[in-house]
């Protein structure tokens, strides 16, 4: 190529992005969400009762054709797939893709979707309207479309990377969640999808936040890939009061695993999209794992946080064996670390664990909270990213706990105390892949309000190559066990902190 062509190119290239901001930008949807805040709130008209009240199969039977997907022939290695409105998707949205020409409104288009059935085809209304999107990336050949992000429901938002399947959500916000008052869900009503320039690793998507208690501008930069990254900007207007705001929120399932009761009747060992939240402290160092539950009734948790680096949910089993489930396969699903821009401030990581009878349910919320109300007419900017994928999305230096297992303390192996637990936590990694069998390893752990911390000591699991702390505890008659603990070499903290807190009346429970 002459050097007067590659010169022409590369200033192609280089004029490419700037023509899309020149079309629409952040502050376009931040003018917006700043108009609707001074507003009262309006939700966006529902769709007929008809499509709302579809059964899961017949809507699942309206499927989108991967051949007529947004960008399919073009030179973008990125493709987007719409989702119809109807069933779990009451409130449609508005989609405008965003090229060099300009912006262009996405008119909902009923021959994009094959029904088999013909006459819920006919039913089907012709401006039924999107209830949302999916992002594609070729992760296993050029010719192939991988689905790695789809945003569909309220404010919510699903990614994964090349080696995980779809699990856990993210959302744009959480507000008054696990209150007595209810929680409130906005909506995402609105999307701007910035076209790829060629070979681009990222592609961009705006949206506008609505509900009756805000608003807010939203642009995500999204690279998928071996972990998928998506990049946040968000500004928040806040129409009413909210006692309880939730940045950054992400959604999971719990229903049982390792350390919990195996429902009577249930075959499989585990069954959970994440089993533990983690937390890092930037201005201590700490970093914090948390096991999950599945309480017997709503429960909410407070982890003060001086300064917030990191927090997710995250899947750190990943043996097949562990859930013998074919179908679901949960050792894939992708644990999620949403990493903070900036100085969010003292605040807290919130824990809200809801009671669920079966794996069909979201039932885990962590978010963080700025602490207080936030006062109406007030607004906030938030930058931060969150990484899908395996549970190496949140890598630290320190021992990491592999297994927690809880057991009465008045049985064989337990030790002889009625009304005790004994508690069994297995750290391995970090430091600890250094030592042997001799190696000066101790533990320190520590009790909440009401809790007797009878013993603790360290044993090597030599089968298995990893550190076993062994903990036996006694709450007072009808109070939650409360622990925390971690591992010491040569004085020095060599793992993260293990957190723990189990209610009575768990079925775990050694009555005195």
């Amino acid at each position: 190529m002459h050097a007067g062509k590659v010169g022409l190119v590369v200033l192609g290239l280089f004029l490419f992005a700037p023509l899309y901001a020149q079309a629409f930008q952040f502050q376009d949807v931040v003018e917006k969400a700043k108009s609707k805040a001074s507003a009262a709130y309006e939700p966006v008209p529902g769709i007929p009762d008809f499509m709302a009240g579809l059964s899961y199969d017949e809507y699942q039977s309206i499927r989108f054709d991967p051949s007529k997907s947004l960008w399919r022939e073009g030179d973008s290695r990125f493709q987007v797939m719409l989702i119809p409105a109807g069933k779990f998707y009451t409130r449609p949205v508005s989609i405008h893709v965003v090229d060099s020409e300009g912006v262009h409104p996405l008119s909902f288009d009923k021959s994009l979707f094959n029904v088999d059935d013909e006459a819920l085809r006919k039913r089907v209304p012709a401006d039924l309207g999107y209830a949302g999107l999916k992002l594609t990336f070729p992760f296993d050949g050029p010719d192939v479309a991988n689905q790695f992000l789809v945003f569909a429901g309220a404010s919510y938002f699903r990614g994964v990377s090349k080696e995980t399947s779809f699990g856990l959500s993210a959302r744009g916000i959480a507000v008054d969640t696990g209150l007595p008052t209810g929680e409130e869900f906005p909506d995402f009503t609105e999307f701007w999808l910035e076209r790829p320039a060629p070979d681009s690793d990222h592609v961009r998507v705006y949206a506008l936040l609505d509900g009756p208690s805000l608003t807010g501008a939203y642009e995500f930069t999204v690279y998928p890939g071996e972990q998928t990254r998506v990049d946040v900007k968000a500004r928040l207007f806040m129409r009413e009061d909210i006692e309880l705001l939730g940045l950054a929120p992400l959604t999971s399932m719990f229903y049982y695993g390792e350390h919990t009761p195996r429902p009577l009747g249930e075959w499989r060992p585990q069954v959970h999209d994440s089993d533990g939240l983690l937390i890092h402290d930037d201005a201590t160092g700490e970093w914090l794992w948390r096991p999950l539950m599945n309480p017997d009734r709503l429960a909410a948790s407070f982890h003060s946080v001086r300064r917030v680096g990191g927090f997710g949910l995250i899947q750190r089993d990943r043996e097949f064996r562990h859930y013998e489930d074919l179908e679901a396969r949960y050792e894939r699903r992708p644990s999620a670390w949403v990493s903070a821009e900036g100085d969010w401030g003292k605040g807290n990581v919130v824990l809200v664990e809801i009671p669920t009878d079966d794996e069909t349910n979201d039932n885990i919320v962590a978010f963080w909270s700025p602490g207080g109300e936030v006062s109406a007419g007030t607004s906030r900017d938030l930058n931060y990213s969150i990484q899908f994928g395996g549970p190496g999305v949140a890598p630290h230096p320190g021992g990491k706990v592999v297994n927690t297992f809880v057991g009465a303390g008045d049985r064989i192996g337990g030790g002889d105390q009625a009304g005790a637990y004994r508690i069994l936590v297995d750290f391995a990694g970090g430091p600890l892949s250094e030592l042997n069998a001799e190696s000066p390893v101790v533990s320190k752990v520590t009790g909440g309000e009401g809790v007797e911390v009878l013993e603790h000591f360290v044993e090597w699991v030599a089968p298995e190559n990893h550190w076993r702390l062994s903990i036996l505890a006694k709450p007072a008659p009808d109070q939650i066990l409360q622990l925390r603990g971690f591992l010491m070499v040569d004085d020095e903290v060599a793992t993260e902190t293990w957190s723990y807190s189990l209610p009575p009346g768990t079925g775990l429970r050694a009555e005195p």
